[in-house]
């Protein structure tokens, strides 16, 4: 994996835990981030967008009274969404199949199970970089690819092969920021 200078990146951190927020802030501070905004919740953090442009959002998945996955849902497929394309990663303690299942249902880009480190943050996020996700929307669903691999044991139609050129990813859409290698 390589090595990013993401300083120039606009971070949205959502966490109702201010304690969380700091250590995410302090993170962010050591990686040389410049541009950081923090929310308290989805409400408050979509608000935001109207004047924050994030590159990347950071979100916990337990919040009042907007949580991530409403709010990441309000990203993909609100009609006054900012940008619709915009990484999410989920950081949360619930990290059983089936909430990850949950949280990739809703659109979220990334998961992270807390505790966090900052070499899982950074990973994370460069990974976001390195292999971006093609955006699929169906009739119930819109949001990055949910697939990781392609499967050689898999025999059952390919739904989405014919259909990719149809298919895009951010960068293809609106202007991603330079992002410098070290």
């Amino acid at each position: 994996m390589s090595s990013y200078n993401i300083e120039s990146l606009h971070f949205l951190i959502v966490d109702d835990n201010m304690m969380m927020r700091r250590l995410l802030r302090s993170i962010f501070h050591s990686f040389g981030v410049r541009h950081l905004k923090e929310a308290g919740d989805g409400a408050e953090a979509f608000r935001s967008l109207a004047t924050f442009p994030a590159d990347v959002i950071v979100v916990d998945w337990r919040m009042e009274p907007v949580d991530g996955l409403k709010f990441t849902r309000l990203i993909r497929t609100g009609e006054d969404s900012p940008d619709p394309f915009v990484p999410i990663l989920m950081l949360t303690g619930n990290t059983e199949k089936q909430r990850v299942f949950e949280a990739r249902d809703a659109g979220v880009t990334e998961f992270l199970a807390k505790p966090v480190s900052a070499r899982k943050l950074y990973d994370r996020i460069t990974s976001m970089i390195e292999r971006p996700r093609f955006f699929i929307r169906s009739a119930t669903y819109f949001g990055p690819d949910r697939r990781r691999r392609d499967d050689p044991d898999y025999t059952g139609p390919e739904r989405r092969r014919d259909r990719m050129a149809g298919m895009h990813k951010k960068s293809d859409i609106d202007e991603v920021p330079e992002i410098e290698l070290r």
